[in-house]
């Protein structure tokens, strides 16, 4: 136990958190059971340590451990929780816990044993923590984790605080933000920054970012899928194969039969494979108001467009990035629907939205809302698109 103190000591001394996520004070931390989803490379380690640290600094009350520790091999994590809660321990942060076999159940024995514990646990995009573990279900409250908005990079680059506004408020009032924001920064000094590599936190390592994000793509599918989702290894080069055909045919609807054929597999398997590839936020799918899963979508696209720059760079549609960009961070709190010929999406209940590059042509019909790259401020329906990255 000793040595899991020494540990947490350290890590929590070295965390410096570039920037405070606001999901910080969107948790009620007063549930005695929470689930932090998210993917691979979004900072979740960060983001418990982060907590340890504000809430609890060097008091030993609290306590990280990590699922790849072999201790867990030999030990049960409720074993584990029963000695820290003996000596005095009132919240543990277990990390990565998928890597544990029977989690969920001992999560629920832990819940029911030690009604003075708090765990805090932390796993993938994939995990359906609900729908797939019936045993935490009226207990676990889930919370998900995104990579940088554009708002948040920003603040990290400028070391400016600006704070997140909602749909409706950019919607009425974005003149009158965007004029307070450019008092201060100009945005689009950092747009296309953080279209490349703005959206993973791990750009702040002094390591190349393409190869970063490769290695960390390659683990999405490799361990957050494959172990997961139990899936066989020998069918490991049939999900990349599959991510890679549908990263470079850019975003459009899916040729389910040609994929199959592409891969090898029925049309049934790459359905499940491609809702996968969506549960670990390596894509996106856009589906028609009133449609989802297991229907085909309308449209399948890149999760965000850092995912674009690494997979296939000499074939980045501009106009890809930015509906990508859009659609990302929309996505948090809104639902993003397929549009028509003459706008690029519906959102919610029925709001119209048309992304549009550096110099489109615009006839303006004034029931649809219009963002506009490369453009500074906004006036009326048109609405710069930087000004959709401060969602959240």
């Amino acid at each position: 136990m000793e040595s899991f103190y020494r540990t947490h000591a350290y890590l929590v001394e070295h965390t410096n958190a570039p920037v405070r996520r606001d999901l910080m004070d969107e948790i009620d931390w007063n549930d005695r059971l929470i689930g932090i989803k998210g993917t691979r490379g979004v900072g979740k380690t960060t983001f418990l340590l982060q907590y340890a640290k504000e809430k609890f600094g060097t008091d030993r009350s609290c306590l990280f451990i990590n699922m790849n520790n072999f201790y867990f091999s030999g030990h049960t994590i409720v074993d584990f929780a029963e000695q820290f809660y003996l000596h005095g321990g009132k919240v543990l942060l277990i990390d990565q816990v998928f890597k544990y076999p029977n989690w969920s159940e001992e999560l629920r024995t832990c819940y029911n044993r030690f009604p003075g514990l708090k765990i805090v646990f932390t796993g993938s995009s994939v995990m359906r923590l609900k729908e797939e573990n019936v045993e935490l279900n009226n207990i676990v409250k889930s919370y998900n984790l995104r990579g940088f908005s554009f708002r948040e990079f920003l603040n990290l680059q400028t070391g400016m605080k600006f704070r997140a506004y909602s749909l409706e408020e950019i919607l009425n009032n974005h003149e009158q933000i965007a004029k307070g924001i450019l008092s201060k920064v100009r945005p689009l000094d950092h747009f296309q920054d953080y279209l490349h590599h703005g959206f993973y936190p791990f750009f702040l390592e002094k390591r190349n970012f393409s190869e970063n994000l490769l290695k960390t793509m390659n683990m999405m599918v490799e361990v957050d899928i494959l172990i997961i989702k139990q899936i066989e290894l020998k069918y490991l080069s049939k999900i990349k194969k599959l991510l890679y055909l549908l990263a470079v045919e850019g975003s459009k609807a899916p040729n389910v039969s040609q994929l199959a054929t592409d891969i090898q597999t029925s049309r049934a398997t790459v359905m499940n494979y491609i809702k996968y590839l969506a549960d670990a936020r390596l894509i996106n799918l856009v589906y028609p108001e009133g449609e989802d899963f297991p229907k085909k979508p309308s449209k399948i696209m890149m999760h965000n467009s850092n995912l674009m720059y690494s997979f296939y760079p000499v074939k980045v549609d501009e106009q890809d990035v930015l509906n990508t960009f859009f659609a990302n961070s929309l996505w948090k709190d809104h639902k993003v629907y397929k549009g028509d010929k003459y706008i690029t999406y519906m959102v919610d209940d029925n709001k119209p939205f048309k992304v549009c590059c550096e110099g489109t042509k615009i006839k303006n019909n004034p029931g649809v809302t219009y963002a506009l790259h490369k453009a500074e401020i906004g006036r009326g329906n048109q609405i710069p698109l930087w000004m959709f990255g401060f969602l959240y």
